[in-house]
């Protein structure tokens, strides 16, 4: 898997540097110095829809059993900061998530399923969301290879995202136990508590019908405020793209970004949808590639504090402090040479769901 990680690195650095080099370096420049302010937008967008996505994580939460909100959001931080910027195959933030959350006095059980039910509300949100935007690109007129490529797409994706669905309805006990034991040996994942409470779990959270849909519907809007970036941006630099337009760029770029899922940060994947999508409605490749860039820069001022704030937490995980919120590991990052005093630190989630 590490060789397989490198080698779509250096693939996707390669893709990126020949787009840059075909399209122009001065251009894209050009390009990125037009958008101005936009590009600040789009970072405040990116902050704006990762803390959305918090929201949409706490919603699937017991009402009489959810953290903070603001507890949330700031491992939905974390987990945004490693699947972006670190080679873990945009999954491993939200394992490490849900066990930062255990941090926040949430049980183990609870936090592990409410993840992954997270994790499939937002499957399950961008599988429609990329539905939505190829059909306004066939609404708008669009027919051709990249219809018949998205299209062909969302076919496999169908019933992968049902497969996942079922696993964890249906039969994923047995294959979930082990794969925990394959992959760590059950040691650092007993902190989930036992498989049987998880599921028991899951079966209680989807159980939930309204909580689930008032997941979906505030994930699928986050989705539409991730469209304000593509917006933004390309109105900056002077293209007159509507709202539906960015909305297609948005979609399918997102879906080009998923199933680039084993290369780190989409490199190249994301250049490459990018130019495409864009020349759809006449945008050059240059505005798509500063585009790319912009997006980026968000991936980078919203993804290094998100890591630094878990490292926040691990210390002090590490240091067997008493818990405390997610405040006090903010404040530790903005003034870490002061004594945090014992009200800051880590206690134990159960392991056994009892007591939750």
């Amino acid at each position: 898997m590490k060789r397989l990680t490198t080698l779509g690195l250096i693939a996707g650095l390669c893709t990126v540097i020949g787009l840059f080099v075909s399209s122009g370096p001065e251009a894209v420049a050009d390009a990125l110095w037009a958008s101005g302010w936009g590009a600040l937008l789009v970072v405040v967008a990116r902050f704006v829809a990762v803390a959305w996505a918090g929201l949409g994580w706490w919603v699937v939460f017991p009402r009489g059993e959810r953290p903070l909100l603001r507890a949330c959001i700031g491992v939905r931080f974390v987990r945004e900061g490693v699947n972006t910027l670190l080679p873990v195959a945009q999954v491993g933030g939200d394992l490490i998530g849900a066990r930062l959350l255990t941090l926040q006095r949430v049980p183990g059980s609870l936090s592990g399923a409410t993840t992954l039910v997270d994790l499939m509300v937002q499957a399950l949100t961008q599988f429609l969301f990329t539905l939505a935007g190829l059909g306004i690109l066939v609404a708008l007129g669009g027919d051709g290879p990249i219809v018949h490529y998205v299209g062909l797409g969302l076919v496999v994706a169908a019933p992968a995202l049902l497969a996942f669905y079922l696993v964890q309805r249906r039969f994923g006990q047995t294959l979930l136990q082990a794969a925990i034991n394959r992959f760590a040996g059950g040691r650092e994942w007993r902190i989930f508590g036992a498989v049987d409470v998880l599921f028991e779990r899951l079966r209680g959270l989807y159980a939930s019908r309204g909580r689930i849909v008032a997941a979906i519907a505030t994930h699928l809007f986050g989705w539409v405020i991730g469209t304000l970036e593509v917006w933004i941006a390309l109105r900056f630099m002077g293209y007159e793209v509507g709202f539906l337009e960015a909305t297609v760029i948005e979609s399918l770029a997102q879906a080009v970004r998923g199933a680039a899922f084993a290369v780190p940060g989409a490199l190249g994947a994301q250049e490459g949808g990018l130019i495409a999508l864009c020349a759809v409605f006449g945008i050059p490749a240059e505005a798509a590639l500063a585009l790319s860039l912009i997006k980026r820069l968000a991936d980078l001022v919203v993804g290094l504090p998100s890591l630094m704030l878990w490292h926040a937490l691990e210390d002090n995980a590490d240091q067997g402090r008493p818990a405390a919120g997610l405040g006090a590991a903010l404040r530790a990052l903005i003034r870490p040479r002061r004594a945090l005093g014992p009200a800051y630190g880590y206690a134990a989630a159960p392991v056994d769901g009892k007591g939750e």
